[in-house]
């Protein structure tokens, strides 16, 4: 659905059930983006991005930049107009429940209502060899000025590294008596980390310790909604810290712990 380019022209108020792009004008439906073919860098090649843009749904695009990546490799920046609208207020967003605290709020929370350290335990799980998602939550210098959760006083944070296999690391939380599973996963090229992430949770069940952990999952592409799908309990992406994170779980782990009372 969608109206016009004409239309576009003249409409400049904004109507969030008829949200579109802005670039230089309200409504102008402006969009930027950029792909890679496996062809040269000249203009037939040119020609083949064009086209496909206008295949995209991009009115009037042209080539605003191409940049030879290997000889039958270029990189295209294309610039044009969407025509298609979406009603924004229909969107809905399954998003974590808890209020995000600072650090020192959330030791204060922990000493006030859990009375007690939360023991946590994460790592990179899988055939995943990188470790700067695990290391910015977890690491005592964190990351961008927030601390991770080593720093945290009544915290105790045990950060496995990468390439952990899921059953090591509920080994390691059985031995730790840990509160909390931490898992962060990078890589997701083919989904891998989809199915690395379904195996955990099957491990867990299988054992029954599924409800023993509060089992939280970290990365680019993951979100509250897909955690849940796949039997997380939180999910965490891009551009969280470690106080968002231990906001959740030491909200949750109270949350727990009354309802067992």
């Amino acid at each position: 659905m969608g109206y016009d380019l004409e239309e576009k022209k003249y409409s400049k108020a904004l109507d969030l059930t008829k949200l579109t792009p802005y670039g230089d004008t309200m409504n102008d439906g402006k969009v930027q983006l950029s792909f890679t073919l496996p062809i040269k860098n000249d203009e037939k090649g040119v020609e083949a991005a064009l086209t496909l843009a206008k295949k995209m749904g991009i009115a009037d695009p042209i080539v605003a930049e191409s940049m030879t990546l290997d000889n039958n490799f270029t990189m295209y920046v294309v610039y044009g107009s969407v025509l298609h609208t979406i009603n924004y207020n229909e969107i809905k967003v399954e998003k974590i429940e808890s209020d995000v605290m600072t650090k020192y709020e959330v030791e204060d929370f922990i000493d006030r209502e859990i009375k007690r350290n939360i023991v946590v335990v994460g790592a990179s799980t899988g055939t995943d060899a990188h470790t700067v998602g695990i290391d910015a939550i977890m690491n005592m210098k964190g990351f961008a000025g927030h601390y991770g959760l080593e720093r945290y006083r009544n915290i105790e944070a045990f950060n496995m590294g990468s390439q952990v296999e899921n059953s090591d690391l509920i080994k390691k939380a059985i031995e730790m008596n840990a509160d909390v599973l931490l898992i962060s996963q990078t890589v997701t090229q083919k989904d891998v980390h989809i199915k690395n992430l379904v195996n955990l949770v099957e491990l867990l069940e299988a054992e029954h310790l599924r409800n023993k952990f509060i089992v939280i999952v970290g990365g680019p592409r993951i979100t509250h909604e897909l955690s849940k799908e796949l039997g997380f309990d939180a999910g965490f992406g891009p551009k969280k810290f470690a106080e968002d994170v231990a906001s959740y779980f030491s909200q949750e782990l109270l949350h727990r712990i009354k309802k067992n009372k």
